[in-house]
Protein backbone atom coordinates (compact mmCIF):
# COMPACT_ATOMS: atom_id res chain seq x y z
CA UNK A 1 0.00 0.00 0.00
CA UNK A 2 1.04 3.24 -1.33
CA UNK A 3 2.48 5.67 1.72
CA UNK A 4 0.39 8.67 0.60
CA UNK A 5 -3.22 6.11 0.70
CA UNK A 6 -1.61 5.06 4.05
CA UNK A 7 -1.46 8.89 5.24
CA UNK A 8 -4.77 9.23 3.68
CA UNK A 9 -6.82 6.36 5.50
CA UNK A 10 -5.01 7.52 9.17
CA UNK A 11 -5.95 11.10 8.43
CA UNK A 12 -9.97 9.75 7.44
CA UNK A 13 -9.28 7.77 10.81
CA UNK A 14 -8.61 10.62 13.41
CA UNK A 15 -11.76 12.62 11.56
CA UNK A 16 -13.82 9.30 12.57
CA UNK A 17 -12.19 9.68 16.42
CA UNK A 18 -13.53 13.40 16.53
CA UNK A 19 -16.90 12.33 15.11
CA UNK A 20 -17.54 9.14 17.09
CA UNK A 21 -15.12 8.91 20.08
CA UNK A 22 -17.42 6.76 21.72
CA UNK A 23 -15.47 3.89 19.43
CA UNK A 24 -12.20 4.57 21.07
CA UNK A 25 -11.48 0.76 20.84
CA UNK A 26 -12.10 0.33 17.72
CA UNK A 27 -10.07 3.52 16.31
CA UNK A 28 -7.26 2.33 18.08
CA UNK A 29 -7.41 -1.09 16.13
CA UNK A 30 -7.51 0.90 12.76
CA UNK A 31 -4.70 3.44 13.85
CA UNK A 32 -2.32 0.34 15.50
CA UNK A 33 -3.42 -1.61 11.82
CA UNK A 34 -2.08 1.28 9.96
CA UNK A 35 0.68 1.80 11.85
CA UNK A 36 2.03 -1.52 11.59
CA UNK A 37 1.93 -1.10 7.81
CA UNK A 38 4.42 1.82 8.00
CA UNK A 39 6.19 0.01 10.31
CA UNK A 40 6.29 -3.23 7.81
CA UNK A 41 7.51 -0.88 5.33
CA UNK A 42 9.94 0.84 7.12
CA UNK A 43 8.81 4.17 6.63
CA UNK A 44 8.90 6.90 8.99
CA UNK A 45 5.96 6.71 11.34
CA UNK A 46 3.91 10.10 12.34
CA UNK A 47 5.02 11.23 16.09
CA UNK A 48 1.23 12.17 17.15
CA UNK A 49 0.38 9.27 15.73
CA UNK A 50 2.32 7.06 17.27
CA UNK A 51 1.59 9.35 20.85
CA UNK A 52 -2.24 8.86 20.09
CA UNK A 53 -1.50 5.01 19.75
CA UNK A 54 0.63 4.88 23.01
CA UNK A 55 -1.86 6.73 24.55
CA UNK A 56 -5.34 4.67 23.65
CA UNK A 57 -2.92 1.58 24.48
CA UNK A 58 -2.72 2.59 27.89
CA UNK A 59 -6.68 2.37 27.74
CA UNK A 60 -6.79 -0.67 25.72
CA UNK A 61 -3.45 -2.66 26.93
CA UNK A 62 -4.65 -5.80 25.12
CA UNK A 63 -3.38 -6.04 21.75
CA UNK A 64 -6.24 -5.34 19.38
CA UNK A 65 -7.81 -8.00 17.32
CA UNK A 66 -10.43 -7.96 14.22
CA UNK A 67 -14.09 -8.75 14.43
CA UNK A 68 -15.68 -10.52 12.22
Amino acid sequence: MAFEQLKAQIGMLLGEMTNAPEDLHELYEQIHQELNQLRATGMALPADLVELEAKLRDAFPEPPRRRG
